[in-house]
């Protein structure tokens, strides 16, 4: 008896020096009660470090324009729209009710100042237009949306509408809403828009129109810049929020909070509860080239592969990372044409022999069929090496 009073004593002691030990799981636990679904992920490895009822499809209000976002940045990449390209607000769009910035029929803005208004403003008005300018309808979008909710792997997910507001079979998850925002992510210059807390729009004319964030966290929590809130009377307040301090980001969902004070309440100590107790390590940023891939039939012979996103290891606060092993596999058998963007490998990373993060590798550059004259030239240049 006498020696477990000394063990119990001892262990206690312990957890008295190291408070972080026992208060770890506690402060866990305690993680988004008043929301009906919640999900906490380090952005760079996807992993999850706290879920609660995370694919429950609920409702996601104006956090469906994180999907709108992320086709907005990914049209901008590939060229199809370009930053000061005109979009021309058309009756139904100047009709959208709810979040706005009072497009006029017939008004003219930029794309960076249509991307100003939803991102700060949720300007269901500017959505729809982006939506028609991009697909050429609102339903057509709606379709992309869906399409690239389906290759992204989301399962709890389908969209009616580009702006979040309410529909019958519009609904979406807190881990799908996490992923949507992990893809967003990839783009650096979203964060420029979504955390940037006030801007105006008309600023040169008598209709100068001041936006203020509806995500107060971008002001009031070190870090936050971004990236979408979302209410509507079904959804109550939703938050996706994502922040960075050092070289660690993190994205924290949070769907049905009853107050928007309840809502970021949740959000904040999802976020001090990540940055207090992990750490990552970068390794490669979007965009570093790791190898080249040889290219049939192409004007070129190779295409450099590249990082898809940026590249960290997540790991405890404290914890060593001193086994770290990294797999780069490439495509075999790629021909062209190859467009910039599509996958030409994979790259794996394993510490202390466990895989902890996969990754696509992209093509840099497009690579175009080879004409038959360059084929024939390539072929008999290697009948001529052949002869001599």
């Amino acid at each position: 008896m006498k020696r477990v009073i000394c063990i119990m004593a001892a262990f206690f002691l312990i957890v008295s020096l190291f408070p972080s030990l026992g208060f770890a799981q506690e402060n866990k636990s305690q993680l988004a009660e008043a929301a009906k679904s919640a999900i906490l992920i380090e952005r760079d490895t996807g992993a999850v470090l706290y879920e609660k009822n995370s694919h429950e499809k609920l409702a996601p209000a104006s956090m469906t324009k994180i999907m709108t976002m992320l086709l907005i940045m990914e049209a901008l990449e590939k060229g199809q729209i370009k930053w000061d390209d005109e979009v021309r607000t058309s009756e139904y769009a100047a009709s959208m009710g709810g979040s706005q910035i009072f497009l006029e029929p017939g008004e003219s803005m930029t794309v960076k100042e249509m991307l100003t208004g939803i991102a700060i403003g949720s300007a269901n008005d500017a959505s729809v237009a982006m939506a028609e300018h991009i697909a050429g309808s609102e339903e057509a979008f709606v379709g992309k949306m869906n399409k690239r909710a389906e290759e992204i792997g989301l399962k709890d997910t389908q969209f009616q509408n580009p702006t979040g507001l309410p529909a019958k079979d519009h609904y979406s998850s807190a881990h799908d809403m996490s992923m949507m925002a992990k893809e967003l992510l990839k783009y650096n210059e979203i964060t420029k828009f979504t955390g940037t807390y006030e801007s105006y729009l008309r600023e040169n004319t008598e209709n100068k129109f001041w936006l203020v964030n509806t995500n107060k966290l971008v002001r009031f929590y070190d870090g936050v810049d971004g990236l979408k809130t979302g209410f509507t009377n079904e959804a109550k307040y939703c938050l996706t929020a994502t922040a960075k301090k050092g070289n660690m980001r993190v994205i924290a969902v949070v769907f049905g909070a009853s107050t928007p004070k309840e809502r970021n309440s949740e959000v904040t100590k999802m976020l001090d509860y990540a940055f207090n107790q992990y750490q990552t390590k970068p390794m490669f940023k979007k965009g570093d080239p790791l190898s080249q891939v040889k290219v049939s039939k192409g004007q070129e012979s190779k295409v450099q592969a590249i990082t898809d996103e940026p590249i960290s290891i997540l790991s405890k606060k404290g914890e060593k990372l001193d086994k770290v092993e990294q797999k780069v596999t490439l495509s075999k058998d790629l021909k062209a044409p190859i467009k910039k963007g599509d996958k030409v490998g994979t790259l794996v990373i394993k510490n202390n022999g466990k895989k902890v993060l996969e990754s696509d590798l992209v093509a840099k550059q497009d690579v175009s069929e080879a004409s038959w004259w360059q084929l024939y030239k390539r072929s008999f240049g290697m009948f001529s090496k052949v002869g001599n």
